[in-house]
């Protein structure tokens, strides 16, 4: 008789129960949320790194991108699911007066001599009054929301976003954005370890292919956010923050 193909199991995580237990699916998650601590986190939704025709990719046309191209992937998530699904997330924190915060590469100088040196090696250059510093339309800030520029991948090591967010009694995070497996998961790590409740939307971030987006998901999931969709993060928020 032939034994049973364990590859095709998912393997026994002998630390999920732990790190559910004592960081993700702790209730002080959704006290944050309920007590109006808890800010949507909106990442790199911007032309450098999320228009056709622009910064990184500045090789394709502008517009729709062919579907025998590379970036196909990408660009579909993004108009399909990502962008529609973060102005939903938007659009519920707005309405129930909670925190919506966007981050973005964007150097302080011209010429771009402050960047970190992983964005001058990379050629990531998105000065002020640049349309790759524009966000994207559907996603762009409303009134006096916060923005965050940074020139590195890590917001939190590079900004003062810790600061801003301790000023502003913030202790929970719902993150959305791009890259997964880049900016996004970096901000992920980095909140978790400065003692932040962070909760990772799933269809609200994308990457340049589906191996890295899953990757991404199952490397957060159960270690350093929980991980929701949109309907299930808008479902908890309209049912736990006070009207």
């Amino acid at each position: 008789m032939a034994k049973p193909n364990s590859s095709s199991k998912e393997s026994f995580d002998p630390l999920r129960d732990s790190y559910r237990e004592t960081v993700t699916e702790i209730p002080a998650v959704v006290e944050s949320l309920e007590r109006g601590r808890t800010a949507l986190l909106v990442v790199d939704l911007q032309y450098l790194d999320a228009a056709p025709g622009y910064g990184v990719f500045a090789h394709l046309p502008k517009g729709q991108v062919p579907k025998e191209a590379p970036e196909f992937y990408y660009f579909d998530q993004l108009e399909q699911i990502v962008l529609p699904n973060v102005r939903r997330l938007q659009d519920t924190f707005r309405s129930n007066g909670l925190e919506v915060i966007h981050t973005r590469i964007q150097s302080l100088t011209k010429d771009g001599r402050d960047r970190g040196p992983q964005h001058k090696r990379l050629g990531l250059y998105a000065p002020p009054g640049s349309k790759e510093a524009e966000f994207l339309p559907e996603i762009a800030p409303q009134g006096d929301e916060i923005i965050i520029n940074k020139t590195a991948s890590g917001v939190f090591s590079s900004t003062n976003l810790s600061y801003v967010l301790r000023n502003l009694g913030i202790t929970g995070l719902f993150v959305a954005g791009v890259y997964s497996n880049e900016c996004v998961s970096t901000a992920i790590r980095d909140a978790c370890d400065l003692g932040f409740y962070t909760t990772l939307i799933e269809d609200g971030c994308t990457t340049v292919t589906p191996e890295l987006q899953k990757a991404t998901i199952q490397t957060m999931k159960d270690r350093y956010a929980r991980v929701m969709s949109t309907n299930e993060a808008i479902e908890e928020i309209n049912q736990v923050v006070p009207t």
